[in-house]
């Protein structure tokens, strides 16, 4: 299943505080927790830590603690030893530094029963490696890391690349998005807290749009604290196992092209074109319906369109357009894409699915 999360960091914020983050997002279906014990320098810093940890269990959702090694040293935890994450109430713990492969396979069959979660970023064969040792793979999950400075997010080549090596393995897989307004993170700079440099600026519902598009990203939480109310209502909205698009319509659109684009079921036709994506089975169950010429402009990456009645079989088949065309007159365009996910139809293969939904922005 997957899975929307929000981040909380009881070093920079208050108990009362982060309870109430933890409830609104749970209203909006929010099941999984992220949360940094960077210190212990404070004595209700743990309390603190247990307390929030506890109350996102009574909600029902799953709590992965990220621990800074040298909070391992000040507590004198043993890595062999994880009975203090599971006191203090967490699903999980993710390790920033790699062990040597067998101590990540030893951790997997804990007797808590805790999840072990490794970091995805790298295009090394650490995850070969730990697999090799034969752990536990109902217990083993990566997640991307998250990056504070500006330009030194991930590139989406490499992203690609090091969420391939874990999803081969059928493990599970997460990556973080950034709020526009959140205001800080577990460190001193937060220029937001995207895995993706290409997400920082982005609407945090585009950026998991694309992230779920991928196939390869499972839960997307939001990296920086807190979220606005309204960015949490956008994410759980997204249908995360069809591509939807946000569509601004034109005027002159008619009742029967409405029904085609948000009634009707979409798949990308797989005779591949270098400039429409073509979805043609609403011309067939519409044949023989008026489709009347209207708004037939030169066509933009971007805009949908459906064939009016001068095309004659074509009539009534839908295609976004990947790249500019001439018009000849006989394509009706009744919509575009809201202009910040135009990059995503990029993301659709031959047959995949996809849909429609109309803008409210």
């Amino acid at each position: 299943m997957q899975q929307l999360g929000i981040s909380i960091y009881p070093n920079h914020s208050t108990t009362e505080k982060d309870k109430q983050y933890i409830h609104v997002a749970n209203q909006y279906g929010f099941t999984r927790v992220f949360t940094c014990l960077l210190s212990v320098e404070q004595d209700n810093i743990l309390a603190s830590f247990k307390e929030t940890i506890h109350y996102a269990k009574q909600l029902g959702m799953e709590v992965i603690c990220d621990i800074n090694p040298r909070v391992f040293k000040d507590l004198g935890i043993s890595y062999d030893d994880l009975t203090f994450f599971k006191n203090l109430g967490a699903d999980g713990i993710r390790l920033d530094l790699g062990f040597t492969g067998n101590e990540e396979s030893m951790m997997t069959f804990n007797p808590h029963g805790l999840f072990i979660e490794v970091n995805m970023s790298n295009s090394t064969k650490y995850i070969d490696n730990i697999l090799s040792f034969q752990p536990n793979r109902n217990k083993l999950i990566g997640c991307h890391n998250f990056y504070p400075h500006r330009y030194s997010g991930l590139s989406y080549d490499f992203f690609i690349e090091c969420s391939e090596k874990f999803k081969k393995y059928g493990l599970r897989t997460a990556a973080f998005v950034s709020s526009q307004a959140a205001t800080f993170g577990p460190w001193p700079i937060v220029e937001g807290l995207p895995t993706l440099e290409m997400h920082r600026g982005l609407p945090i519902d585009v950026q998991a749009k694309h992230l779920f598009a991928t196939r390869l990203i499972d839960d997307v939480i939001i990296g920086n604290a807190y979220a606005s109310e309204e960015e949490l209502k956008r994410l759980s909205q997204i249908n995360k196992e069809k591509l939807t698009f946000n569509l601004e319509l034109v005027d002159s659109v008619s009742a029967l092209e409405k029904k085609i684009l948000f009634d009707e079921p979409h798949f990308y036709r797989g005779d591949v074109s270098d400039y429409m994506i073509r979805s043609t089975q609403s011309r067939v169950k519409y044949r023989g319906e008026a489709f009347p010429p209207h708004n037939t402009t030169d066509i933009k990456r971007g805009d949908v369109v459906i064939e009016s009645e001068l095309y004659e079989q074509y009539a009534g088949e839908l295609q976004i357009a990947l790249k500019d065309m001439n018009n000849s007159g006989r394509t009706n365009v009744v919509a575009r894409i809201r202009e910040e996910e135009i990059f995503l139809i990029d993301s659709l293969k031959p047959w995949d699915k996809f849909a429609f939904s109309e803008w409210d922005g």
